[in-house]
């Protein structure tokens, strides 16, 4: 049977139950009339007469009674699922998935999302950590976590994060036996520890910036990682210099096992934003953590 033509089958539904056109085309807002032709367009679809009509009743045939009887617990099934199915417009439930970056999640994202889960035992969050750009549309993500610089215009954008910077960080040792550089072109001359890039595959080349000038310099160094945790800890052993958000260092240059160089060449820059498609994300669960993520002025 052709996929419109289910209609019908509600309506007979509906006349078979009531046993009556009357009280059905009442219960449905539908005029008798339309009752009447649908029932007869099925069964001559169908090549069976469905119900028994009389001048005070109306009653199923064999073949109608078995219709109905298969058909009224699977309509049923249908409506409670449906029902089910609308209670996420009024309730914080189901799986948000969020792709984002390991620091991302580290420093703003978990952070802000851990205290609200026991709030909301109905939502599944899922954080898929991945340092490369991914497409959250073609990828199943509810929305992603990115910088503000590498947002696409299609997308909307809510900040969740204040503004941060990468700084350059080596070991006091290291520097016992090596000059100490004063422009972001000396570090070709030492020991680095580069960045891989997940998706490219090609090294990151350091960026910096200085009274309006630019700099990229692609380093050189016997290490190379894909996560700045482990460059900052490569870098804090002596094993070289580092290029590292500045908050997975804090602790250590405040207490001098790392020493800081080309602070002036490492200015912030925009902070992470969510972002996510520019149709409306409007279910609930993920209102809560749009909510709970986004950065309050101070």
């Amino acid at each position: 049977m052709a996929r419109e033509n289910f209609n019908e089958l509600l309506l007979f539904l509906a006349v078979a139950e009531e046993r009556s056109f009357t009280r059905a085309a009442a219960k449905l807002g539908v005029a008798q009339s339309t009752l009447s032709y649908a029932v007869k367009e099925l069964e001559a679809r169908m090549g069976l007469r469905l119900l028994t009509r009389t001048t005070r009743s109306v009653a199923t045939t064999e073949a109608g009674e078995r219709l109905r009887q298969s058909l009224a617990p699977r309509i049923s099934e249908i409506e409670a699922d449906i029902e089910a199915l609308m209670a996420y417009r009024d309730k914080p439930a189901g799986t948000v998935r969020i792709t984002l970056s390991n620091h991302a999640m580290e420093s703003v994202v978990w952070p802000k999302l851990a205290p609200i889960l026991g709030e909301y035992p109905d939502i599944k969050l899922e954080l898929s950590v991945d340092n490369s750009f991914r497409n959250i549309v073609e990828d199943g993500f509810d929305a992603g976590v990115r910088l503000g610089e590498s947002l696409e215009k299609d997308m909307v954008a809510v900040r969740i994060g204040p503004d941060w910077r990468l700084v350059v960080v080596a070991s006091p040792d290291y520097f016992k036996t090596r000059p100490v550089p004063t422009t972001p072109q000396e570090l070709m001359q030492h020991n680095c520890i580069n960045r891989r890039l997940d998706r490219i595959g090609g090294l990151y080349a350091w960026e910096f910036e200085k009274n309006n000038e630019e700099v990229r310099v692609r380093v050189e160094g016997q290490l190379t990682f894909n996560t700045d945790r482990e460059m900052g800890g490569a870098a804090l052993q002596g094993y070289g210099i580092a290029f590292v958000p500045e908050s997975y260092v804090a602790t250590h240059l405040a207490e001098r096992r790392l020493t800081l160089v080309l602070d002036d060449w490492t200015p912030k820059f925009a902070g992470y934003y969510l972002y996510y498609p520019s149709r409306r994300q409007n279910l609930p669960a993920f209102s809560v953590i749009m909510e709970a993520l986004r950065e309050r002025s101070s």
